[in-house]
């Protein structure tokens, strides 16, 4: 999900981790679809082709802090089998497929304009590849990170990031991100945001291009890795909201540099699509007469 999810999302997690729980606050379910032209994690393009990424997660009050569990995927949409076009999570052997499964659990709570948020994500690669898969992910690199964030209510509505791999790599990932609403009519927000991410221990000892490294890594080299600027706009339309968006990403590290397998070098990408969101609050308070 990569937690790192796309603009809507992101910028949804962001509107969470930065208001406290409002008095009375209710159970609530709420369920994503994202439809993207690429699948980029933290920089990295781990599918350049469409995907589908849903996600439904349950939120529950208690007391003055919320607790939140749920389920994240990447379907890869198409089979992506050209080895000089196609970067495939899946190893694109086949169409329509789960390519990563992200089982999250977390708890937030407000101190003064600050919100903590601390959790825990899994890592699921269901797929079995073979010799023939064009790359891509299975059990081998499934792993557990643990993260927080501290969101503050001002104006750009900042937070910072940590994430720690407690299994297949020992390091940490840290992202920094600001993002700003402007009201543009009744429902219609115009969303922009923009971060930064760092590898503190998540390099490759080796060099990646020359496939030399000797650990399982993230990324090239400690440091920035990349800066993301994204923009939306977001609009419901009765049970459901829209954010179609786009998003530049400028790569720093040759990791994210890598954007499909004849193109190693990329200083930037650009990519987007459209999130589609719904929540359901559960378990109001009837009001006395």
């Amino acid at each position: 999900m990569k937690r790192a999810k796309v603009l809507g999302a992101a910028l949804l997690v962001g509107a969470l981790a930065t208001t406290p729980e409002p008095a009375g606050a209710q159970t609530s379910l709420s369920a994503d679809l994202g439809l993207f032209r690429s699948y980029v994690w933290r920089g990295v393009s781990l599918t350049n082709r469409p995907v589908a990424q849903p996600d439904v997660y349950l939120s529950i009050p208690a007391g003055n802090a919320s607790v939140t569990f749920g389920g994240w995927g990447n379907v890869e949409l198409g089979r992506y089998d050209d080895v000089n076009d196609d970067i495939s999570e899946s190893g694109g052997l086949s169409g329509l497929d789960l390519s990563e499964f992200n089982p999250y659990a977390e708890v937030s709570f407000p101190a003064g304009k600050a919100t903590l948020t601390g959790g825990v994500i899994g890592y699921v690669y269901p797929n079995d590849l073979t010799d023939e898969a064009n790359a891509g992910l299975d059990s081998d690199y499934n792993t557990v990170e643990l993260y927080g964030t501290v969101g503050f209510d001002v104006p750009l509505s900042p937070s910072l990031s940590v994430y720690y791999d407690l299994d297949k790599i020992d390091g940490a990932y840290i992202e920094g991100n600001v993002s700003h609403s402007l009201a543009a009519g009744e429902n219609l927000s115009i969303d922009l945001g923009a971060l930064a991410g760092f590898s503190a221990g998540q390099d490759c000892e080796g060099n990646i291009l020359a496939e030399t490294c000797t650990n399982r890594f993230n990324f090239e080299d400690n440091g920035l890795t990349h800066v993301d600027l994204s923009a939306g706009i977001s609009f419901a339309a009765g049970a459901l909201a829209f954010t179609p968006q786009l998003r530049l990403v400028l790569n720093a590290d040759d990791a994210t540099k890598v954007t499909s397998p004849s193109e190693l070098d990329s200083d930037a990408k650009l990519w987007g699509g459209v999130m589609i969101s719904w929540s359901q609050e559960f378990g109001g308070v009837v009001e006395e007469e």
